[in-house]
């Protein structure tokens, strides 16, 4: 790729970019969200169409002037939201558009026979005939990749490809990439997760603000080192430290249950502390924390807050509590996509903007809304064009701020991040741990959910690892733990 640019109103997303991918090379595509790595992807894949620069594959130069032709070129893009049909099976995905017919009827023995030596390569077992609705990620991930493989790919770019993996398909998902580098196809892979990157990557190119800062071998270059060339400025610690001085307990969880997934869930979390929440995909985390929030509601157990037992039926109640919960899916549960920024900051807040009389005339002051949000978007550094900016139209990282923003300005006493940090840049990642660090430094109480085992040790005051919706462990002090001390407990 050569001098790619392309503009939209009020912002150079990429300028002048140069890429190089080797046959059998596994290129770490690294740079904060906004930085470009999106849409150079997009122009690779015919998605979008550049401004200027050119293409070229294995001598030749290539258009790319739809997805089609990017596939027709051996370019094949996973996206981290997968492309793929719900209804129709792991067999039908693979071969749509490709289908193998005869006098106008589809072969399916012969399509049945091709998707299992596919899907051998990939090394995960799929049932061919089930919808893919019904499959796990880790099975989807499979079929996406059997797809690139269906149409002969030479590139497979893979867009945050672990972010909804367990630890051991992970692991399978490295060693599928070995073996598709080993046939001489040519990754592209994008993540925000540093200990990835080491592991699988032979060469890192870095964006930042929309141009290439950087393209170095990946063992010759140190983790502060990428961490600095992605956001352009010395950071310290990837995880702030912080004086614990935790207080008198704030959130109380006695006996949570709702059928098999939360069961006898009990645990309180103290003034100042950050409590973090670990385990499998599945074991239950996200469940618990809902079940708090309201957004479902238990069989059995009480919620109290300092002291006083709550009656939360509903996500409005456990808001007038002061209990907030930063969903797992910002995108669908946390933002209202197709809303203004500002609308979405506001959405919990109307009555602090309430103008005298509001709740006979329902008068909002549009001036003191705006100038409250000027300020979170100061501090947070909330990149934006305009408050009146569509939130879908936001990097992940400033979903994430506008959320977290909207939520500081209910006051809310029980903060719980659900995955906080997933999909988001170093940077961003950094400028949270800092936001939670002050948040208990004034006395609030906070859960954090995460599936980054780094994060729990670095971020949290005491782990609880649940598994099988229970919770099977305690870690008092993450210092002195490690990575397989969670697991030990997680896979009980």
């Amino acid at each position: 790729m050569r001098g790619i640019s392309k503009r939209y109103p009020g912002v150079n997303a990429l300028c002048g970019v140069d890429l190089a991918l080797a046959r059998g090379e596994v290129l770490a595509l690294m740079g904060e969200n906004g930085a470009g790595k999106s849409t150079l992807m997009k122009v690779l894949g015919g998605a979008v169409r550049p401004d200027a620069g050119e293409i070229w594959i294995d001598g030749q130069r290539q258009a790319m002037a739809s997805p089609l032709a990017a596939r027709a070129a051996g370019v094949a893009v996973i996206y981290q939201e997968f492309n793929l049909v719900p209804a129709l099976s792991a067999r039908e995905n693979i071969f749509l558009g490709l289908e193998q017919t005869s006098a106008g009827f589809v072969r399916s023995s012969e399509e049945r026979r091709k998707a299992e030596a596919l899907l051998a390569r990939t090394g995960v077992a799929v049932p061919l005939d089930v919808p893919c609705r019904r499959l796990t990620v880790a099975q989807q991930q499979a079929v996406e990749i059997a797809k690139a493989l269906a149409v002969d790919a030479r590139i497979i770019v893979m867009d945050e490809p672990t972010a909804t993996l367990t630890p051991q398909e992970v692991q399978k998902l490295f060693a599928v990439i070995a073996d598709l580098t080993r046939q001489g196809i040519a990754v592209i892979y994008v993540s925000h997760r540093l200990d990835e990157i080491e592991a699988i990557a032979d060469r890192v190119q870095v964006l930042r603000d929309g141009r290439a800062v950087a393209s170095r071998a990946a063992a010759e270059l140190p983790r502060r080192e990428l961490i600095e060339l992605m956001v352009g400025r010395s950071l310290e610690e990837e995880f702030p430290k912080r004086t614990r001085a935790v207080g008198r307990p704030r959130l109380v969880v006695r006996g949570l249950s709702r059928g098999e997934k939360v069961r006898d869930v009990s645990f309180e979390v103290r003034a100042g502390e950050i409590v973090a929440l670990a385990g499998l995909v599945g074991a239950g985390r996200t469940e618990t924390v809902r079940l708090i929030f309201g957004a479902d509601q238990p069989e059995e157990g009480v919620v109290e807050l300092d002291g006083q037992p709550l009656t939360i039926r509903s996500p409005r109640d456990a808001i007038r509590a002061g209990i907030c919960l930063l969903t797992e899916d910002r995108k669908h549960q946390g933002l209202v996509l197709s809303q203004s920024v500002l609308h979405n900051f506001a959405l919990p807040n109307a009555t602090h903007f309430a103008r005298a009389g509001w709740a006979a005339g329902g008068w909002i002051d549009r001036r003191r809304e705006r100038r409250a949000f000027a300020g979170y978007a100061e501090a947070l550094r909330i990149r934006s064009n305009a408050a009146d900016q569509p939130a879908g139209t936001l990097s992940g990282g400033n979903q994430q701020k506008v959320v977290l923003a909207k939520w500081l300005e209910s006051n809310s006493e029980v903060l719980i991040f659900d995955e906080p940090t997933r999909g988001i840049d170093v940077g961003a990642k950094v400028e949270i741990y800092g936001l939670m660090n002050d948040l208990a430094a004034k006395g609030k109480a906070i859960v954090m959910v995460s599936s980054e085992l780094p994060e729990v040790l670095g971020m949290a005051d005491r782990i609880l690892v649940m598994h099988d919706g229970r919770i099977t462990g305690e870690i008092d002090d993450p210092a002195a733990a490690t990575q397989a001390d969670i697991l030990s407990l997680a896979i009980r």
